[in-house]
């Protein structure tokens, strides 16, 4: 294959979260990406909107549109497979446009990637399809209980795409990350929850439960994944990758950093509708990580408290500058 080839990158979920950082990383690194966002009235491009490149090509589309997908991944080397629905309350409200968006938007991936052979696909998942931790840390062998429909949808997902390695060998590798956050990240997220509530009002602060821990992972080390699983040399078709820092972290210490970096001191109040129902609270996330460096060769560079605390000062330095993004997330349950 022709590197020039090689350099031709199709991304869903481009506008997003994850997907704009990984986007512009990859145009710097001269990669050419052709950016699926998701089509609207508007055509809004998201956290693409102000990135001006040659390489870029956004295509507005819906990833559930099997032909659309199919007629427009021709001559690509990889996709890279981000779009869905995340936010895990909406799922408690709206079951069935996650299985429409994450189960059948996944299956016109790999569809178009068998038809139209292209040479190595990274599909999306999630830690939320380990649930609450069995054992820990959770490695890739962890059993899947998913506790949410978002997460239940994300391991059919998964197991789709693992089918198609199995059933057609195609080439995709599942990576898995554990809880990414920074800056561009919506308000429903815990960590943009906090900082947008307390640049706002940092009298006080809204809260569910803050006992729970997770594998916070910077987006950057996120984003750092991915580049080295697209430019391994390595088949690691049928492989699930975790991505995360190793360590846990509570949502406590988290509001205790960001109050530390802010030095304020809010009053905490319980708010109901912050809550998870009960059976579906994942109470810990930490993952095993060896396999990711071993694989990958892949570190991620903001651990311990040092890297958290710099982690969360640039997403607050972020939404200090976005003043747009600063919105309370009133559905978010943590």
């Amino acid at each position: 294959m022709p590197t020039s080839m090689k350099k031709n990158i199709f991304i869903t979920g481009a506008s997003g979260f994850i997907g704009s950082h990984l986007t512009e990383k990859l145009l710097k690194r001269g990669y050419k990406v052709t950016a699926l966002v998701p089509y609207d009235i508007n055509s809004s491009k998201g956290w693409l909107k102000k990135v001006q490149n040659v390489n870029l090509n956004i295509l507005p589309g819906d990833i559930c549109d099997e032909n659309f997908i199919l007629k427009n991944t021709k001559n690509f080397y990889a996709i890279i497979h981000l779009a869905a629905l995340i936010s895990i309350p909406y799922s408690y409200v709206s079951p069935k446009s996650f299985i429409r968006t994450n189960i059948e938007g996944t299956y016109s991936i790999l569809e178009a990637g068998r038809k139209n052979n292209i040479k190595k696909i990274i599909h999306t998942s999630t830690s939320e399809v380990y649930g609450s931790a069995q054992y820990s840390p959770i490695d890739e062998r962890h059993p899947l209980n998913p506790q949410s429909p978002y997460a239940a949808t994300k391991v059919a997902a998964d197991s789709l795409a693992l089918s198609y390695y199995r059933s057609f060998d195609l080439p995709v590798t599942i990576i898995r990350p554990f809880n990414t956050f920074g800056p561009r990240q919506s308000s429903r997220a815990v960590i943009s929850a906090i900082i947008s509530q307390l640049l706002t009002d940092n009298k006080k602060l809204l809260i569910g439960n803050i006992n729970t821990k997770r594998d916070f992972t910077f987006v950057d080390d996120t984003v750092d994944g991915y580049i080295q699983l697209l430019e391994s040399k390595k088949n690691l078709g049928g492989e699930v990758i975790n991505l995360g820092t190793g360590s846990t972290v509570s949502i406590k210490k988290i509001i205790e950093t960001v109050c530390d970096i802010l030095s304020i001191n809010p009053k905490l109040i319980r708010d109901k509708k912050r809550f998870r129902p009960i059976k579906s609270e994942v109470k810990l996330l930490i993952s095993q990580n060896k396999k990711a460096k071993k694989l990958l060769n892949w570190k991620p560079k903001y651990i311990g408290q040092k890297g958290l605390n710099q982690s969360i000062a640039l997403t607050i330095d972020w939404f200090k500058d976005n003043a747009d993004s600063l919105s309370n997330a009133k559905d978010y349950k943590m």
